[in-house]
């Protein structure tokens, strides 16, 4: 159930309302905008009239929640979610946010010249994993520990914002110190314990899209941590599996609508997986924005034919900057903004 206050209810009508729902069984999240106070009611409460609810003071309105989803269904904030990271950083608000950088971290001269260069083109965020889970175990696995000390180092010299992959439970507690954001990928969706546990945290997520997930369950995995009380949660659309094989992914763009419609967290898109081929990721990261995304996660090397993993799907820096330079214009025809390039000392810390 969601009951969306007045505007001017006092803080004693919150409460009682909150105690209420409590006392026939709901379990409570309470979320506070600029215009008012949502209570969203989840769990499997007695018999309770939703009317009962209506006529209580400082209440404009009550209805059950008919989706699968409670708490990631926009009624829960119907304007929308804006993550602020402690720099001043926002995703979901009006600027685009673009993550980039290598698909893994490789070694310390590799992640210092990447992050001038996405960094000196507009990202805010630099993007590595430090853990790299592989079709094959005989692929390259990542740098561990190792890796996340680099990209800790790499982000407080460049001021850039830090998102890596987390792949199991274990390695929450060790990735905290060193991440801005946790990122769980696609073969992780649906690894319910996981995302339990990424709940208990308070730092930002980024939710892939599955491989064969539909949007529903998709929505339904955020909400396996937004129940937990982590409300900064970015979803991702990044390509699906279907009888195309001349993409490594089809990248569903009509996502991007849908998931706005259906939900008040921020969507971002992933061009790189989304295609697999460099030469069509310029192309699917416009669509992208064009679409509504309010970010983009493009994996960028600074010698992709070298790279360890992922090489073919990665851009060239100068591939990058043209791209950021297109992307600005039509965030500008959309409403959005990307922020300019970045040319500040720090983006040329010395290795």
């Amino acid at each position: 159930m969601i009951v969306a206050m007045l505007h001017d209810a006092t803080e004693e009508e919150i409460q009682h309302v909150l105690a209420r729902m409590v006392e026939i069984g709901f379990n409570v999240h309470r979320t506070t905008g600029t215009q008012q106070t949502v209570l969203a009611g989840v769990g499997q409460p007695a018999s309770f009239d939703v009317q009962d609810f209506q006529v209580m003071a400082g209440v404009a309105e009550a209805h059950r929640i008919t989706s699968p989803y409670k708490l990631a269904g926009r009624g829960f904030r119907p304007s929308g979610t804006v993550i602020r990271f402690p720099n001043g950083v926002t995703v979901g608000g009006d600027e685009v946010m673009v993550m980039a950088g290598p698909c893994s971290v490789e070694s310390r001269e590799q992640m210092f010249a990447i992050a001038r260069q996405v960094g000196g083109a507009g990202a805010k965020f630099l993007r590595g994993g430090a853990f790299k889970p592989r079709s094959s175990p005989y692929s390259f696995q990542g740098m561990g520990l190792d890796g996340l000390r680099l990209l800790r180092e790499v982000g407080d010299a460049t001021g850039l914002l830090i998102v890596s992959e987390v792949m199991e439970i274990s390695q929450i507690e060790l990735m905290l110190p060193y991440v801005d954001c946790l990122q769980v990928g696609a073969r992780n969706m649906q690894n319910f314990n996981l995302l339990r546990e990424l709940g208990l945290i308070r730092k930002p997520i980024l939710l892939k899209r599955g491989i064969a997930a539909t949007i529903e369950e998709l929505l339904l995995s955020a909400e396996y941590i937004l129940s937990g009380g982590n409300y900064d949660v970015m979803l991702c659309e990044r390509g699906i599996r279907t009888f195309e094989t001349y993409t490594r992914n089809t990248m569903d763009i009509s996502a991007v609508p849908v998931l706005k419609h259906l939900s008040h967290l921020p969507v971002l898109g992933d061009p790189s997986h989304g295609t697999g081929r460099r030469d069509m990721v310029a192309a699917m990261a416009r669509a992208s924005v064009a679409a509504g995304c309010d970010g983009l996660l493009i994996e960028v090397h600074p010698n992709p034919d070298k790279a360890v993993s992922d090489g073919a799907q990665s851009l060239f820096p100068q591939q990058f900057e043209k791209l950021m330079d297109e992307l600005r214009i039509i965030a500008t025809a959309v409403g959005r903004n990307i922020g300019p390039r970045a040319r500040e000392a720090a983006l040329h810390a010395k290795v």
